[in-house]
This record gives C-alpha cells, structure tokens and sequence, in this order.
C-alpha cells in the first residue's frame, strides 16, 4: 500500500514539472461563454400552432422576449444556432425544419451574405443571395403554410465598422429580398423601416476619447424591445389569417 502511495506520488510529480495538470481550468483571461437561453430547445404545447424562428444573431436576441409576448398563443422554437448566411442555411435547414410541419415560419437571412471580405468568409454576392432565398424558401414551403421573411437590419455609418469588419449595402440585399417574397406571395415584416427612424438610440456603439463614434450592428435591450414586439405582433396576425400556401407532402 506504502509503495503504491509512493509511486502515485512521483507519477504526480512528474505531471506537474511537466506542466500538466489532472484537472485543468479555463484560463482567467479567456472565459468559458456560455450559450444563450434562447438557443435552448423548447417543447410543444398542446393546443398551440407551432412556430420557428431561423435568423442570425439578431433573431437569438429577440427570441426570449418573442417567446413571452406569445405565450399561451404560439410555442416559438428555433435552431439552437446562429443561423447565418443562405449559404449555411443551405447546408443545415433540414436539420432546422425537423419531421414536423410547422404552422409559420418566421426567417431572415441578409446580414451575414452581406459581409465583405476579409471578415466576409460567408459572402454571398447578391445574385448568389437571391438565387439561394429562393431555393430556401421552395423548401420551406413544404413544411409551413405560412412564411414570413423579415427584412435585414441596418448596418451604420455605411456599412463600415472596421476596417476588417464591412458590408455590402443591405438596401440592395433587402430589395432583392422584397422582389423574391412579393414573387413567391410571401408575407414581409419590413424590420428595416422599424429600425430605421431610431437606428441611432437602438443600436448599440460607443464614443472613444477622440469623439469617433464605434457602431455595431447588435441592438439594446431596449432595440431588441422594440424587435421583439414587432416580430411577436407580425406572428399572431400572420397565424390569424387563412394559410395561403397549403403542404405539399414530399413524393416518395
């Protein structure tokens, strides 16, 4: 027993001359971010229509307060990922609509297919763009009655935030967006306009010493507010009104 005690212990010091440890920590300047609330899976409640939210990183931060404004009227789900660009949204959105039809789908895709290099790995030109909503939207169509495509939010100062952070003109993005849903007879929550008037006082940015002002294209908590409040009244009216794009089963 002495000796297994013994040889335990030069094993551990060994390890740690080394420089590993049994059980190590997150490093102090690097801290473990822990994933949004609303990325969690939610269940169905009986009785309630079911309704999917696909967007990026502005649709996660509306979401809770989505899912509050509609409670007792609609189960919100999402995917449990920042949805990006239509490029991924083509790669994953069988994984997103699951087996089940949903009775409205609430999506957005334009921010990410709008970045520009270098950050813009995920760039989509616009004519990629529109070409890929419209395949997205032939697939979604087979598992919602009702769709709605929200349009992108501004991005300030022109599109450029810095100098490895730039997008393309989301007014472009967004008319191709509206001529491709007005094509398809698809419902439009014009977010834009909404954001628009006050882009100033809802997006969050900051004034450095020298007076320069640094945007971002994430909202307040009173920005996502003002989203959420919009998105959650667009839903319920969209649910109240007749479907307009019956299900087409898949053939087999």
């Amino acid at each position: 027993m002495q000796m297994r005690s013994f040889l335990l212990g030069i094993m551990l010091i060994v390890l740690l001359r080394n420089g590993t440890s049994v059980a190590q920590t997150p490093s102090a300047s690097k801290p473990v971010r822990e994933p949004s609330p609303a990325l969690a899976p939610v269940k169905d409640i009986a009785g309630l229509p079911r309704v999917l939210l696909i967007g990026d990183s502005i649709s996660i931060g509306y979401t809770l307060r989505v899912r509050e404004l509609l409670q007792g009227k609609a189960g919100v789900h999402r995917p449990p990922v920042n949805c990006s660009s239509t490029s991924y949204a083509l790669q994953n959105l069988d994984k997103w609509l699951g087996d089940k039809p949903w009775d409205l789908i609430h999506f957005n895709f334009g921010l990410h297919d709008a970045k520009l290099p270098p950050e813009g790995v995920r760039h989509s030109p616009p004519e990629t763009y529109q070409r890929n909503l419209e395949a997205l939207v032939e697939r979604m169509r087979k598992k919602s009655a009702r769709l709605i495509f929200a349009t992108t939010t501004p991005v300030p100062n022109n599109g450029i935030l810095s100098p490895v952070r730039r997008f393309g003109s989301i007014d472009q993005y967004n008319s191709l967006a509206r001529v491709t849903m007005q094509n398809q007879q698809i419902a439009i929550n014009d977010l834009n306009a909404i954001v628009s008037p006050q882009a100033d006082k809802i997006l969050i940015h900051r004034t450095d010493e020298q007076g320069v002002i640094h945007w971002d294209v994430h909202f307040t908590a009173e920005g996502y507010d003002v989203l959420a409040e919009q998105v959650a009244a667009t839903i319920e009216a969209g649910l109240a009104k007749p479907a307009n794009n019956p299900i087409i089963p898949a053939k087999n």
